[in-house]
């Protein structure tokens, strides 16, 4: 089972054990991790569950689509490595991935 780590935008970092197959945002839904609200529910119809996606990891990750690219800039402060964590799926390439909430979301 893949880990994935949380931090806030203290630096206050919360590891938890990932469910493949799950979206990194229904991975923090299901572990109560703060800062990732997902008001639509992982439909990419807000931009509540924004993270900044660690860059080691942004090959891994991919490029947003164009719905997600969209949704995006309805976020506060988006950088390069912003997506959207409903829409990257977790899995074993992804162990060890970790993200960070906009303070925005807190």
């Amino acid at each position: 089972m893949p880990t994935i780590t949380y931090i806030d935008h203290e630096g206050n970092e919360r590891e938890v054990d990932a469910t493949n197959g799950d979206t990194i945002m229904e991975n923090a839904m299901n572990n109560e991790s703060p800062g990732i609200d997902a008001d639509c529910g992982g439909g990419c119809a807000c931009a509540t569950c924004h993270v900044y996606v660690d860059e080691s990891f942004m090959d891994k990750v991919g490029e947003p689509d164009d719905m997600e690219t969209q949704m995006l800039q309805f976020a506060a402060d988006v950088h390069p490595n912003s997506r959207l964590s409903c829409q990257i799926t977790m899995s074993d390439e992804l162990e060890g991935l970790r993200v960070t909430t906009p303070e925005s979301q807190h």
